[in-house]
């Protein structure tokens, strides 16, 4: 069985926020980095529900396009 490739993220958190962190995942016999990533995918699951979020992203998306017709001298 292959094992599924990860992605290495440095994450900077304040010292409270970390010592809560590592709290949560004692208590549940967890390591940080499994706290972490549910708390993440959790996060990322709210916002694709998120219709402010579908908002901005559409709005960032026609911004892009419009960057990309620019340089291609699409105008």
């Amino acid at each position: 069985m292959a094992k599924e490739a990860t992605k290495n993220i440095l994450l900077r958190l304040d010292p409270v926020l970390a010592e809560r962190l590592q709290t949560v995942a004692s208590v549940e016999g967890r390591s940080v980095s499994d706290v972490a990533r549910e708390a993440i995918a959790s996060l990322v699951d709210q916002r694709r529900s998120d219709s402010r979020f579908s908002r901005l992203l559409e709005q960032n998306l026609a911004r892009h396009e419009e960057s990309l017709n620019r340089l291609r001298g699409d105008d």
